[in-house]
């Protein structure tokens, strides 16, 4: 027999954040809680089942405070119920930039950062 393996093949370090956000899709906008971030994407939870399509590119915009908010492009990876993961496609360097400091405080380690910096890259 073997061993059992662990499956979990992240190359990112989420962060647990509470915080509403906007995700929006051509005319379309929901209201959404984030689970988790990563540099890489995140995890949001609606009011109700996700049934929207999987092959969009939608926008979320997670406001920091009244003048700094992050905003990225996403697709969608997986969906179970409310819960829906999303691949980030792009984001701006503002955005990044406030994306990283945000990571890197709750991570409270920086070689943790470098290393999802450098699987960003690859």
């Amino acid at each position: 027999m073997n061993p059992i393996e662990n499956n979990d093949k992240r190359y990112f370090h989420r962060i647990h954040f509470a915080g509403e956000a906007t995700l929006s899709c051509e005319e379309k906008t929901w209201s959404c809680e984030i689970i988790d971030l990563s540099l890489k994407g995140c995890l949001l939870r609606f009011e109700s089942p996700w049934e929207e399509s999987l092959e969009k590119l939608y926008t979320l915009t997670l406001p920091l405070s009244e003048e700094t908010q992050i905003k990225m492009e996403l697709t969608t990876t997986h969906v179970v119920g409310n819960k829906v993961g999303f691949k980030c496609e792009h984001i701006d360097i503002d955005s990044i930039s406030e994306l990283r400091r945000l990571v890197e405080l709750n991570l409270g380690n920086s070689a943790l950062l470098e290393r999802d910096l450098l699987a960003l890259s690859e």
